[in-house]
């Protein structure tokens, strides 16, 4: 059985998620971050970076969460989450990428100079323009969602799994009000029967 250590608002959603929508057998371990418990010798032994998630699958340990969704999708090809046709499979790949650098990073930024940081090293005027740069780029995928129900072809993939979870993370920001598309698109992806928590859901889990 596979073992995923996460933790609630983490991007540990994007690997919940693919392994629920692929009906996967596996245990999910919570690591406390603010326990320091990442940063613990065992933790460092299957991650050095001391991030989340990890997925450890017999004697193969996998960090990143997209190589995670990605390498998930493989192993149980039979279910779709990753199309079979190539030009669908490479499509799936550009956007999945286009929303871990081109969206995620500007919401890493914000959210370092505004709590991650000690407060000597915030720069509020870096957050102004992250902002900024979140919502050029959140253009283009509103543009690419006219008209669509997923980012690639006719049913959920790994594209979905891992931009869902950054457009979350962005309306938390309040970034996402001006784009329609992008608000119904993960309204309806997070009403799946197997979508995990949203974040803000996963805050409230971890304080009470």
């Amino acid at each position: 059985m596979m073992t995923l250590y996460g933790l609630g608002p983490t991007r540990s959603l994007r690997a919940l998620w693919a392994l629920q929508e692929l009906d996967a057998e596996f245990e999910f371990v919570a690591v406390n971050i603010l326990a320091g418990e990442t940063r613990h010798p065992d933790f460092l032994r299957l991650n050095p970076a001391g991030k989340l998630p990890v997925l450890v699958d017999g004697d193969f340990v996998l960090t990143e969460s997209a190589a995670i969704v990605m390498y998930l999708a493989e192993k149980y090809g039979a279910k779709g989450l990753m199309p079979a046709d190539l030009k669908e499979r490479a499509q799936t790949y550009r956007w999945s990428l286009f929303a871990v650098t081109e969206l995620e990073q500007p919401l890493w930024r914000i959210a370092k100079h505004t709590f991650l940081y000690p407060e000597d090293k915030r720069l509020p005027e870096d957050i102004a323009l992250a902002r900024e740069e979140f919502v050029a780029m959140a253009a283009v995928l509103e543009q690419r969602m006219d008209g669509r129900a997923f980012i690639v072809g006719d049913n959920i993939t790994i594209a979905d799994c891992v931009t869902a979870y950054v457009l979350d993370w962005g309306n938390e920001n309040g970034l996402i009000d001006d784009f329609p598309n992008l608000k119904a698109y993960f309204e309806r992806m997070y009403a799946r029967p197997k979508a995990p928590q949203r974040i803000a859901e996963a805050i409230a889990s971890l304080q009470n």
